[in-house]
């Protein structure tokens, strides 16, 4: 059995877990950018699938790792991954194929960005949502609370790190674009502050009613997004996902993220500590029986 002073010992490191579970405790998010946040307008009645802002995507973060595959299957939907920031895909819809492109939708409210417990993830003031290497503690609470699962982790990497889509926050701060809008060749892809992008696309859909469907994909999804998308046809049919909602996610998932810290960093601290205290005592027990053999 363990004694008194074991098991003070036990309590005490758990309750140290608890306060440092306190201090890591979600970060509420921010009242809002301080600077015009910046989006992008994906107009997908004149992507041609051509795929230069996967292949620009793949030169401009070739030393996070990217790699751009020349050959696909458009038969099949694609998701991002660690090594694929952005992927378009095809899709056959009601109105014949049409091409979406796919990346993370930096959300105005991120959800990843408040669930991180030490400010990894973090939206930076012109909009990007962004990953600091150096901050991250590898709990991947970002992966389960995106709604649209984009952050994603290198399992194979003997040093992984989150991947996914920085809206070339590091371009952006030099007056550049994102890779990805430069290259567009089709003009699908428009960049510029977010107010004015919603303002393009409601006069699109406003100046030919027909070819639109009369709602901005991104304007109140999941709270708001910084990427903006139009279409043809339902945007269920091009792989967006219709069920998310419009309240910010950080609003909903505030109470548990909050608990989760007591979960995952006191219970298996005070079980580590309780481990390590019956083992003491066994050692001093099985002391104890070879000091009396040898008596």
């Amino acid at each position: 059995m363990i004694d008194r002073r074991e098991l003070l010992k036990t309590l005490c490191v758990a309750g140290g877990a608890a306060v440092v579970g306190k201090n890591l405790s979600a970060e509420q998010p921010a009242a809002g950018p301080a600077r015009e946040a910046m989006g992008v307008l994906v107009d997908t009645t004149k992507c041609i699938g051509c795929r230069m802002c996967e292949f620009s995507c793949a030169d401009a973060h070739k030393d996070a790792g990217l790699e751009f595959p020349e050959d696909v299957d458009f038969t099949a939907e694609r998701a991002t991954s660690e090594k694929q920031w952005t992927v378009v895909n095809r899709y056959e819809t009601d109105r014949g194929q049409v091409y979406a492109k796919k990346q993370c939708l930096h959300c105005l409210q991120p959800a990843c960005a408040s669930a991180c417990l030490t400010r990894a993830m973090h939206k930076t003031p012109a909009g990007p949502v962004a990953w600091t290497a150096n901050k991250c503690m590898g709990c991947r609470f970002c992966m389960v609370s995106c709604p649209f699962d984009m952050p994603k982790f290198e399992y194979d990497s003997a040093v992984p790190r989150i991947q996914k889509c920085v809206l070339c926050w590091e371009r952006l701060e030099e007056g550049k674009q994102p890779a990805c809008v430069e290259s567009c060749p089709s003009g699908a892809l428009s960049f510029g502050p977010r107010a004015e992008r919603l303002e393009e696309a409601r006069r699109r859909i406003y100046a030919e009613p027909d070819k639109y469907v009369h709602h901005v994909y991104g304007e109140h999804e999941a709270g708001g997004t910084s990427w903006l998308y139009l279409a043809s046809v339902p945007f269920e049919q091009i792989g967006l996902p219709t069920d998310v909602g419009d309240e910010p996610y950080p609003a909903l998932t505030r109470e548990f993220l909050y608990s989760v810290p007591f979960v995952e960093i006191l219970v298996p601290t005070f079980l580590l500590a309780l481990s390590a205290a019956t083992k003491r005592e066994k050692d001093r027990e099985a002391a104890e029986a070879n000091a009396e053999g040898e008596v």
